[in-house]
C-alpha cells in the first residue's frame, strides 16, 4: 500500500556543526516547495518526547544559511535510549500528525533513528552533521570543511608566538576517534606531524617524530594532535616529552569548542544545501533508513547500518606527503 507523507518533522541531535542551519533551511524550503508540511523538532529526540515543536513555514528559515550552531538546539536524550521513552516519542509524532524524520547529526544520532525506525515503521532519513567527519559512506559531513579553516587560522596564529620563542606547540583538536581533522589540518597549516588515534596501535608516533629529527632544520614546531585517549591527548603528549625529552620547550593549546562554532563556508552551505533537497528526494523516493553522502561529488544513500558500523578509512598515503613536507 502506497505511504504518503504529507508532513515531515527535522531535527538536529548530538554535537553541533557549522552547515546544520543551512540544511534545517534546506529540507525545510524542499519541503514545502513539494507540498509537505514541516515540524520543526527542537532540542533533538528529548523535544519529540517532551513536544518541543513548532510547525515552520519558509520564512522560518530566512537568515540563516550564515549562522553557526542549530536554531532548533540540540541535546543529549538518556530517556530515548528506553523502550518507553521512544514510546512516547512515537506518540507525539502521531499527535503531531508527523509521517517521517529528517536527522541531523552524527553515529548517536543515527543508531537512535535507526532503533527508532524499526520498532515503530518510520520512515526516517540521516543527513551527517558532524565536524569529526567520521561517518562511513561519505566524503564529508556538514561541519568539517568549517573546523578545518578554523584549526588551520588558529595555527596559524600559534605559529607566530612559536616561531619568537623557539617552541614545540602540541595543539589538540576534536576526533576522538578519527583523526581526519588532525591530520588534515596539519597539512593545511604546514604543521610538523599530526598524531592519530589510527596509527597509535601501529606505532609510537611520539617516538617516531623524534628519531626522524623532526626539528633539525627549524627553531619551532606544530603537532596537531587529536583528542582521543588511544594519543593520550596533548597534554598527555607533552608530560611524556617533559619526562622522556626535558630539553624541548614544550607548550599545549587545546582548540577545544572553538573548532565547532562560527559561520560554515561556503563548502558547507552548498553541501548542506545539497543535502537537504537530497533528503526529501529521499522521502518521495519511498527510502527510509538510510543517510545522504556524497562520494565522488556525487550524492549517495548509505544504510544506516553502514553508516553507524563501518569504519571510515582513513588514506595513511596523507601521512606520509605531510611528512615529506614537513622536513
Amino acid at each position: 500500500m502506497e505511504y504518503k507523507i504529507n508532513c515531515i518533522g527535522i531535527l538536529t541531535s548530538g554535537g553541533d556543526a557549522p552547515g546544520m542551519n543551512a540544511a534545517i533551511r534546506s529540507v525545510t524550503r524542499a519541503a514545502i516547495f513539494n507540498g509537505i508540511r514541516v515540524k520543526a523538532i527542537y532540542r533533538g529526540f528529548r523535544g519529540l518526547i517532551t513536544g518541543e515543536i513548532k510547525e515552520f513555514q519558509t520564512q522560518n528559515v530566512s537568515n540563516i544559511i550564515q549562522q553557526g550552531g542549530t536554531i532548533l538546539k540540540t541535546a543529549r536524550c538518556t530517556e530515548f535510549k528506553d523502550a518507553e521513552g521512544r514510546k512516547m516519542a512515537f506518540e507525539t509524532m502521531k499527535n503531531e500528525g508527523i509521517d517521517a524524520l529528517i536527522v541531523i547529526g552524527g553515529d548517536g544520532t543515527f543508531t537512535g533513528a535507526r532503533i527508532f525506525a524499526q520498532e515503530f515503521n518510520v520512515p526516517i532519513i540521516g543527513i551527517p552533521g558532524t565536524i569529526d567527519n567520521d561517518l562511513f559512506g561519505t566524503d564529508s559531513t556538514l561541519g568539517y570543511d568549517t573546523a578545518l579553516n578554523t584549526i588551520m587560522e588558529a595555527v596559524d596564529k600559534i605559529r607566530d608566538t612559536a616561531s619568537s620563542h623557539e617552541r614545540l606547540f602540541f595543539i589538540e583538536v576534536m576526533g576522538r576517534d578519527a583523526g581526519f581533522l588532525a591530520l588534515n589540518s596539519a597539512m593545511a597549516s604546514g604543521a610538523e606531524a599530526a598524531i592519530i588515534p589510527e596509527l597509535e596501535t601501529k606505532v609510537d608516533q611520539l617516538d617516531e617524530l623524534i628519531k626522524n629529527g623532526f626539528r633539525k632544520s627549524k627553531n619551532s614546531s606544530i603537532v596537531l594532535v587529536a583528542e582521543s585517549e588511544i594519543t593520550g591527548g596533548a597534554n598527555g603528549l607533552a608530560e611524556r616529552m617533559k619526562r622522556e625529552y626535558p630539553e624541548y620547550d614544550v607548550r599545549v593549546t587545546i582548540l577545544g569548542h572553538i573548532q565547532r562554532g562560527g559561520s560554515p563556508t561556503a563548502y558547507d552551505r552548498i553541501l548542506a544545501s545539497r543535502f537537504g533537497v537530497a533528503a526529501i528526494d529521499a522521502l518521495l523516493d519511498e527510502q527510509r533508513s538510510i543517510m545522504i553522502g556524497i562520494v565522488n561529488n556525487k550524492i549517495v544513500h548509505v544504510p544506516f547500518t553502514k553508516a553507524i558500523k563501518d569504519d571510515k578509512p582513513l588514506d595513511e598515503k596523507l601521512v606520509g606527503v605531510l611528512h615529506m613536507l614537513s622536513i
